[in-house]
């Protein structure tokens, strides 16, 4: 996936606020692939904090994300990703020609309880566990 044989491939999650599904993607692509992919998450309008119905759903899934915090989406984090995979940001992502561009279709979790978040979570997951397919195919 990387230009330069030997360096790990980079993956950008971006949704609006930061608080949710990216969040969520980010946490799984770590936690799946460890230190074998480059993880950065970011939002075009990041909120405050990160849902705390997002944190609970994760926590349920054994991953623990309570100490994130939303960032703001930069180019710098674009032209330094791989793979820049947005989740409802629109046209606010900034476009590069040569990094591939995947959107995926998320209901936002964003005034959900975590009952409503528990779906998405694990959409997201099995999204994830696709891309390292992908990413690393080797396994």
């Amino acid at each position: 996936m990387s230009d330069t044989p030997g360096t790990k491939p980079s993956v950008l999650f971006v949704c609006v606020h930061n608080a949710g599904r990216s969040q969520m993607a980010a946490a799984f692509l770590t936690h799946l692939a460890g230190d074998r992919v480059e993880v950065r998450s970011a939002g075009s309008a990041p909120a405050g904090t990160v849902n705390p119905a997002v944190v609970e759903a994760m926590r349920e899934a054994g991953v623990d994300i309570s100490a994130q915090r939303p960032k703001l989406l930069t180019t710098e984090a674009v032209r330094a990703s791989d793979v820049v995979i947005t989740m409802g940001c629109g046209d606010a992502c900034p476009v590069f020609p040569g990094k591939r561009y995947l959107d995926w279709k998320l209901a936002d979790p964003a005034g959900q309880g975590v009952a409503a978040v528990r779906p998405i979570r694990d959409e997201i997951e099995a999204l994830v566990e696709g891309l390292i397919r992908e990413l690393l195919p080797q396994g």
